[in-house]
């Protein structure tokens, strides 16, 4: 098997500071390229249904927190598996770790079948159950089942890209990732307009773009067709062109029961987490919704355009997962909690930095995603409320990818749940009436602080490093 630098620093007695940085830079880079292209899919995604009008964002952004909690549960149950792996592989266990991928699989097929079910069943109401004004109602049932098809591709992209970046192999992801956003710009193009004749360049040259027409609907369905694409691709290559595991060497499909519960241990906390966490988001676009079309369309361009500056925080957290997962499991504790430092550090002065570039910027973002002047006025407005809030933001993003590595899923999940209803919700009930929208992400960024300090404490106690599953 190939070596990777990590493989190379874990034989090292000493390793310098300048390495350790220059590790998790090199393996963050390649994620955070993917969430770069991951993000750019989303102002895309909501530039293209801006153009139609705020009722049009509005009906995505009703339900996106719940596709949020729906992505959310999926992550759990993949991290079960792939976090395993990465120990496995940092013992020199790859036999064993290629027999936890197998079961994972079949996990996520049969999780992700279920899980669509009972998503589709409640789609009709969910519209209603979210306070959405009634003229929306229809585009927002629309887009979440077609969304809920995609699930066991979802789950069977996050299993084959984390085992990928468990394994060391941050770049195939990350161009992965890109193919997605390509498909994604092909498709929508294809699904959300009617057919239409386009100038090229602004010369007299014209070209016919076929087109279905389906506007809101035609969003979710390149959506959805380009996960099942990406989720199929990943999974060949993770299968049959990773450089430390294969599936085509020999091994067991059979269930194990101690697999099984090292995934539940890991897995059940971490997905509880992102369901009470999406359910608050859930929560919060239901008390925004009182306030309007227009606030619940400025509230879901925001957040999409916040994500610009979280995007290295979720890179670097990817890596660190890797990377504290193999130390762990090579028996590395001097490397596991240095790279926890490193890597936590990293996100929150990289966060910081994205949140000034966006407190400046955001006037610009918004008129690419909207064109709504008065949408992109709230937007601005409640955005550079909560930017003050992404070093800490930040370090919650690092901290909470450590603690997956070692496997430590069910405190941290604990903290995220008080922090986001007993902060969050508890501060926007008092807060959005009297504020509005301001108010709302006021107790967001209050809470995103309030995260981040608990965070930290925990990371600095070390408890965590206890955790190892394998």
């Amino acid at each position: 098997m190939s070596e990777t630098n990590l493989d190379i620093i874990l034989k090292q007695k000493d390793v310098s500071r300048a390495d350790k940085i220059r590790l998790v830079l090199s393996m963050s880079l390649p994620a955070i390229l993917a969430q770069l292209t991951s993000i750019a899919m989303q102002y895309i995604d909501a530039g293209m249904v801006g153009s139609m009008g705020a009722d049009a964002t509005a009906s995505i952004g009703l339900v996106s927190s719940t596709t949020w909690l729906i992505g959310g549960s999926c992550i759990g149950l993949s991290a079960g598996f792939y976090v395993q792996i990465a120990q496995l592989i940092g013992g020199g266990r790859d036999q064993e770790a290629e027999d936890v991928l197998r079961q994972g699989l079949k996990a996520a097929v049969l999780l992700g079948i279920l899980i669509s079910a009972l998503c589709l069943g409640i789609g009709g109401s969910l519209p209603r159950w979210l306070g959405g004004e009634r003229g929306i109602w229809n585009d927002a049932t629309a887009y979440f089942r077609i969304y809920c098809l995609g699930v066991p591709f979802v789950l069977l992209r996050q299993l084959s890209t984390g085992t990928m970046q468990s394994t060391g192999d941050m770049k195939t992801p990350s161009i992965l990732s890109a193919v997605v956003c390509f498909l994604d710009v092909i498709l929508n193009m294809l699904m959300i307009f009617p057919t239409r004749t386009v100038k090229l360049f602004g010369s007299g040259l014209e070209v016919m773009i076929p087109g279905a027409g389906l506007k809101v609907a035609g969003a979710a369905l390149a959506t959805t067709l380009s996960e099942v694409i990406i989720s199929l691709a990943a999974l060949y290559l993770v299968a049959t062109r990773n450089k430390r595991i294969s599936l085509r060497n020999k091994g067991s499909w059979k269930w194990r029961s101690s697999t099984i519960a090292n995934a539940a241990k890991i897995g059940i906390p971490l997905s509880f987490d992102q369901i009470f966490m999406c359910s608050a988001y859930v929560a919060g676009t239901k008390i925004v919704a009182s306030l309007g079309t227009v606030a619940v369309a400025a509230n879901s361009l925001a957040i999409t355009a916040e994500s610009l500056c979280y995007m290295p925080g979720y890179g670097i957290g990817a890596a660190a997962t890797a990377i504290i997962g193999q130390t762990i499991g090579a028996g590395r504790r001097d490397l596991t909690k240095s790279f926890s430092r490193v890597s936590v550090y990293l996100g929150m002065l990289l966060m910081g930095l994205t949140g000034i570039l966006m407190y400046f910027g955001a006037p610009v973002v918004f008129s690419l995603l909207t064109s709504s002047a008065e949408v992109a006025a709230l937007g601005t407005e409640v955005l550079r409320i909560e930017l003050v809030a992404e070093p800490l933001y930040g370090a919650s993003i690092g901290c909470a990818g450590v603690f997956r590595g070692a496997g430590d899923t069910l405190t941290p999940s604990i903290m995220g749940l008080v922090s986001m209803w007993c902060v969050r919700i508890v501060l926007a009930l008092v807060l959005v009436p009297r504020m509005g929208l301001h108010g709302y992400w006021t107790a967001m960024a209050l809470e995103l602080c309030f995260r981040g300090l608990i965070f930290l404490v925990r990371l600095y106690r070390g408890r965590w490093m206890k955790k190892a599953m394998v």
